[in-house]
């Protein structure tokens, strides 16, 4: 039985769709179908077997027309079925051929990696040697840290000496307390004497009552001086009170710091004075005493003649007894402070122990962060370099995806369901999702930078690519995006805005910098510049002098700036300005020069979009005058135009035309990724100026770096999708493993490696 057949022939695959999308495209070769009726037809084995096996039935044995014509039907049927197993035959033949020389391919091209990986196997055992020469000198500084700490240990002992110095001084203070103490004990026994000669004069009371009218003048003073010592014992009395506060404030300060420490050194300082003030009030109350023991002195002495003062002694008896309590009260308040004072001592001293300790505790802990962090430096710089080092042996095209912030005016009301990151250690700074009609899209990438990354830490991620051209190797970064997504901030940046400076001028400064720093070593480095734009497939000397040239259209030959590549990979620009620049303030004043010749337009979707694709490249060719080693590199930075939807872009006349031409070039762009991608014999690198300007960084032996900027507003959801769609491609390309130029006597002025 004959079978339709939805496609005949060789099948191509749809080139894999990279991070969790579907397929894009999917291209298929229908076989020939010449000379068929029944159009294109497939057997199987059953159908085969049933055209064999048919018997012709006949209405009539003797209607020879209608058997002639059976026949030939069944004629044809066979024909057609040779035909289709000759075609089969013909395909399963080339898929053989071409087999083979994918074998073939592969085999040398394992037989180059194991070699390469050889060469990288020794660059690692030499970067274990420096890790463990680096290791021997952490061991030595740490003996060296570790001899420190003695010393502070040495130190701390005689802080503690010096305490200890405190101490005895305290003890010395309080052997006088003592000793005050002792004297007070012999005031109380005199006093107890003066006491037993009370009772003796009681006797003679009758007749001091008759000098009673004579000592009235003195008993009014005494009576004053009686109110005086209570005034003194309340006041006291309140600072004994403002001692209790004052201690219970030291203990409060205490707990907090070093600084509470001192103002407790201070407050003890007021405490002695407090106590010597007590000790001069002490020595009034003694002295009031000898006053009183003479006055009673001279009333024994009149108690002979006046037995009539009999009240007046029982008051004075009175008065002494009170003064004595009152000694004993002053004598109690001076011990419990001496108590307090000793209690504040110890509990300084246990709390500057507990501080010393906190604060060595917080030294060790200041010194482990200071470690891990030192570790986890290293730690990324060894990871960074062995990813480098993984993707130039894979020979994988790198790409980084820069996701622009919200711009005034832009719906960021579903940023955070639009565009989100991943939080896994694997996928940490490498991952991005996108959803789009509430599907969500994963991709991975070599790096991927938030809205809020600085202009600087985006060039920290590529100045060991930017070194590499200083080091003979050819280095390509070129943005690619939707227009509008921010590839010419990251490319150029904000002009006049130290802190926004784009990679162009910061590679630039760096290169300029290290050739500097390389003199001492014998190198001398000279540098050429050039710039050019793609303009609807029109190359433009931005450098030259000739404005009609630059900005006519149509006034250009398209002979004049004509691309060629030489057997060793380098590409020709003819009739191209190139100019040798000393400084990094030559090449911004080049750059100003070309940005005002450069093409840019207005919008819909942005003020200033770039309608061309903008080429700058610096060669570089060093020679060392110690060595005689010459080395040849080449950086290539590209800004290209962006792509845009002429629904949203509403672009007309000039506009449309400019739309239409950068979008064919980066839909040609797209399909050298593709072939690239299946590693196709063919790649179509001539469909487009573009494309073939970049021939030597997409198919050749140089370092290539995509950046994809994306705008996360929800407008460009779709625009958005293709472009992370196609930097999956584009990392998932293998365009061969960077080989360096050195021992090159002789530099031709190129435009690109």
């Amino acid at each position: 039985m004959v079978g339709a057949m939805a496609n005949n022939g060789r099948i191509r695959s749809a080139f894999p769709v990279a991070n969790g999308s579907k397929d894009l495209t999917s291209n298929s070769a229908p076989a020939s179908t010449a000379g068929s009726e029944y159009g294109p037809v497939e057997f199987s084995r059953e159908d085969v077997e049933a055209l064999l096996n048919e018997r012709i039935k006949y209405k009539s044995k003797f209607n020879y027309k209608e058997r002639c014509e059976n026949m030939m039907d069944y004629i044809k049927r066979l024909r057609l079925c040779i035909r289709w197993f000759q075609e089969l035959e013909l395909d399963y033949a080339f898929e053989q051929e071409k087999l083979k020389n994918a074998l073939e391919m592969n085999e040398k091209h394992c037989a180059d990696m194991e070699a390469s990986l050889r060469n990288k196997e020794e660059e690692l055992n030499m970067i274990i040697e420096e890790l463990r020469k680096n290791f021997e000198s952490a061991q030595i500084q740490l003996a060296k840290e570790q001899t420190e700490k003695l010393a502070a240990n040495d130190s701390l002992g005689e802080e503690k000496e010096a305490r200890l110095a405190v101490e005895k001084a305290q003890a010395g203070l309080t052997e006088e307390l003592g000793k005050a103490q002792g004297e007070l004990q012999t005031a109380n026994q005199r006093i107890q004497s003066v006491n037993d000669m009370y009772k003796l004069l009681q006797e003679y009371n009758s007749s001091l009552q008759l000098y009673n009218s004579k000592l009235q003048g003195d008993l009014d003073e005494a009576h004053e001086t009686i109110k005086r010592g209570e005034k003194e014992r309340t006041a006291i009395v309140e600072n004994i009170g403002n001692l209790k506060g004052q201690f219970s404030a030291l203990q409060d300060q205490l707990a907090a710091s070093k600084a509470s420490q001192d103002d407790i050194m201070k407050q003890k300082a007021e405490l002695l004075n407090e106590v010597a003030s007590l000790k001069v009030e002490l020595q009034q109350a003694k002295d009031e005493r000898d006053h009183h023991l003479t006055e009673l002195k001279t009333l024994q002495t009149e108690a002979a003649k006046y037995n009539d003062f009999k009240d007046t002694i029982a008051e004075l008896e009175a008065t002494c007894s009170s003064q004595s309590n009152q000694i004993r009260d002053l004598h109690d308040q001076l011990v419990s402070s001496d108590r307090q004072l000793q209690m504040s001592d110890l509990t300084t001293f246990e709390k500057m122990n507990e501080f010393e300790e906190q604060k060595q505790t917080i030294i060790d802990l200041k010194s482990r962060v200071e470690e891990a962090e030192l570790k986890l430096v290293e730690g990324e710089k060894l990871r960074k370099k062995l990813h480098n080092t993984i993707l130039e042996l894979k020979g994988n095209i790198r790409v980084f995806c820069r996701v622009r912030p919200l711009l005034p005016g832009e719906n960021n009301g579903d940023e955070g369901k639009i565009i989100s990151y991943p939080a896994s250690l694997e996928l940490l700074g490498r991952g991005i999702d996108l959803m789009q009609n509430a599907q969500k899209h994963s991709f991975t990438f070599d790096k991927v930078f938030v809205p809020n990354t600085s202009q600087e830490d985006v060039f920290i991620e590529i100045s060991q690519l930017v070194q590499s051209a200083l080091d003979g190797y050819k280095v390509c970064i070129f943005a690619y995006g939707q227009t509008g997504s921010g590839k010419t901030y990251t490319m150029m940046g904000k002009p006049g805005n130290v802190e926004e400076k784009g990679l162009i001028p910061r590679c630039l400064e760096q290169i300029f910098e290290t050739r500097q720093s390389l003199r001492s070593q014998g190198w001398k480095y000279e540098l050429q510049v050039s710039m050019l734009e793609i303009y609807n497939e029109t190359i433009r000397d931005l450098l030259s002098t000739n404005k009609e040239a630059v900005r006519t259209d149509n006034g250009v030959s398209p002979q004049k700036h004509a691309i060629k590549h030489d057997a060793h990979g380098n590409t020709h620009v003819a009739e191209l300005t190139i100019l040798d620049v000393k400084s990094s303030r030559e090449v911004s004043f080049l750059l100003d020069h070309a940005a005002r010749n450069r093409s840019v337009g207005k919008t819909q979707m942005n003020e200033q979009s770039s309608r061309s694709h903008f080429v700058f490249t610096l060669r570089i060719s060093g020679v060392n005058e110690s060595t005689e080693q010459q080395v040849q590199g080449v950086l290539n930075l590209i800004d290209l135009a962006g792509s845009e939807r002429l629904s949203k872009s509403g672009s007309t006349g000039d506009r449309l035309k400019e739309t239409q031409a950068i979008n064919k070039s980066l839909s040609s762009l797209g399909d050298v990724i593709f072939a690239l991608g299946k590693k196709e014999d063919h790649v179509p690198f001539r469909n487009s100026k573009l494309t073939y300007l970049l021939q030597p960084c997409l198919g050749g032996d140089s370092k290539t770096l995509m950046f994809v900027n994306i705008a996360p507003e929800s407008s460009s959801t779709g625009e958005s999708l293709c472009s992370l769609r196609f930097a999956a491609r584009v990392n998932a390309c293998e365009i061969g493993t960077p080989r360096r130029q050195t021992n090159i006597k002789q530099l031709d002025r190129l435009s690109l490696g």
